[in-house]
């Protein structure tokens, strides 16, 4: 598959990633399909699995590289880390403030963002949306560093990070599509609505790709960009989503260790 991926540029190659993200995404939100329903622990601890994925992916994928990095082209690497990981952090926070969305099980009148209109199923699907952003901006930006040949930037790194993702992102279509089941809307709706939360990152994918690849002098800030950006998601949404129900607190907690560890086989075996 390695040498498969090499023979495409950095943006074919971070589309390609992104594309199979989403199709993960559309295959949680596909359960819709066959049942109305996910057993709350199970839910829980897909969620936290998850949590542990993006962790794990957030320093063995993206920080580690980017201090690296950071080294390797001169630049002072505990700087750089702190400086693109708090705005990434930043970022996420400023968007989460503006944009309109609904996490999944919460009332209207808690809905964050700006105030709007929008129907309940749009808001549920912007609150995924929304961290799916940093996930596919962080697969692009990695298959982009692989393209500027520096020794901690490899293409089993970018592919194990694409696979990582695209494993966490089971439980986010499922988490879409199966409320908006439950609250009366019909089976391939729910489906079409809980897919279209992964369509973003194809986009944010190339567009990160694209965007390194231009300005290969910001690629260490860009990796830690994408790890803070992914933490602000873990620790603001991932982790209290997963842990509402205290019962499931200790199932919640080994299923993140599992997730934590599965990203870092992953990162090791082929980075």
């Amino acid at each position: 598959m390695i040498d498969a991926l090499q023979n495409y540029s950095p943006v074919t190659q971070a589309l390609f990633a992104t594309l199979f993200t989403w199709g993960v995404t559309a295959a949680g939100s596909g359960l819709v399909f066959f049942t109305n329903r996910v057993n709350a622990r199970l839910m829980d601890a897909m969620l936290g699995f998850a949590a542990g994925v993006m962790i794990a992916a957030s320093f063995w994928s993206l920080l580690a590289p980017g201090i690296e990095m950071a080294g390797q082209m001169g630049q002072v690497p505990w700087l750089t880390a702190v400086t693109g990981f708090m705005a990434g952090g930043v970022f996420m926070r400023l968007t989460d403030r503006l944009l309109p969305h609904l996490h999944p099980g919460f009332a209207m009148a808690q809905s964050e963002g700006i105030r709007t209109s929008w129907q309940r199923s749009t808001l549920l699907v912007l609150a995924i949306t929304l961290h799916n952003i940093p996930e596919g901006l962080a697969v692009g930006v990695a298959f982009g560093a692989v393209a500027a040949q520096l020794p901690s930037a490899t293409m089993g790194g970018a592919l194990a990070l694409a696979i990582g993702i695209g494993l966490q992102n089971f439980p986010e279509g499922t988490a879409v599509s199966m409320p908006l089941r439950r609250e009366g809307m019909g089976r391939t709706k729910s489906f079409f609505m809980g897919q279209a939360s992964g369509l973003v990152e194809p986009v944010a994918g190339v567009l990160g790709a694209m965007f390194v690849l231009q300005m290969q002098s910001i690629l260490p800030y860009a990796l830690c960009f994408a790890a803070g950006a992914m933490i602000f998601v873990v620790v603001e949404e991932l982790i209290p989503e997963s842990q509402r129900n205290e019962k499931n607190i200790d199932l919640v907690t080994l299923a993140t260790m599992a997730g934590f560890s599965v990203m870092m086989m992953l990162d090791v075996a082929l980075g």
